[in-house]
């Protein structure tokens, strides 16, 4: 089974610069890997899970790529099953790029990241913009309980073709809540050696411990 991603994204322009720079070789033997790249697994669905952003690129009337970045809290972006994704569109600054573009050409490209482990997955899609109020059944999936932001539209994307790419050039960066996650132990271990010599001083020293000055 040939790799669907590759069968998109290697038009002959593609093709031509990989015969231009000689990595046609490897792009062929890559593409030519039996793997179903069509379906989101167990690996994808769980990467997608723990993403609170992600960069989505349209394509408007005029053919220029425009790419947003799009943000919620964690796991705001949902696997609904193998082969679709949706989200809660919250109100931003109102220009509506993506949502024009995508009225007029619905072709999508998801690119998520995840600075800390070096990961990133990138995604083909078609989607569909629909009213909150067509499918409530869908925005109480969608919904973010306690997140303040209003819901002014439901994405969903038909999932085409994904394509894991290498950590080469992904600079780690961690937020907030991955450095405490990660401060946490040696948090611990400092109050635990603090204790240890608080307790190995009062041993050394018991009376200055006790003495009450007069």
């Amino acid at each position: 089974m040939a790799r669907q991603y590759h069968s998109i994204a290697y038009t002959d322009s593609v093709i031509a610069a990989q015969e231009k720079y000689g990595s046609r070789h490897a792009a062929e033997r890559m593409a030519s890997l039996d793997f179903d790249d069509t379906r989101l697994t167990d690996r994808e669905t769980g990467f997608i899970a723990r993403m609170d952003g992600f960069y989505m690129a349209t394509v408007s009337q005029s053919g220029r790529p425009y790419v947003q970045f799009r943000g919620g809290p964690r796991g705001f972006l949902k696997t609904l099953d193998e082969r679709t994704l949706a989200y809660a569109d919250f109100r931003g600054n109102r220009q509506y790029l993506s949502t024009g573009n995508l009225a007029h050409d619905d072709h999508a490209a998801l690119i998520l990241m995840d600075y800390a482990r070096q990961q990133r997955l990138k995604v083909m899609a078609r989607a569909e913009v629909i009213d909150p109020s067509q499918r409530p059944d869908l925005l109480d999936r969608l919904a973010a309980p306690g997140y303040r932001a209003k819901i002014e539209r439901i994405v969903v994307f038909r999932v085409e073709a994904f394509d894991w790419n290498c950590p080469q050039h992904i600079t780690p960066r961690f937020t907030e809540e991955e450095i405490a996650h990660r401060q946490e132990s040696l948090l611990q271990r400092i109050a635990q050696l603090e204790a240890e010599n608080a307790a190995l001083r009062s041993q050394a020293h018991p009376a200055a411990e006790t003495e009450v000055p007069g």
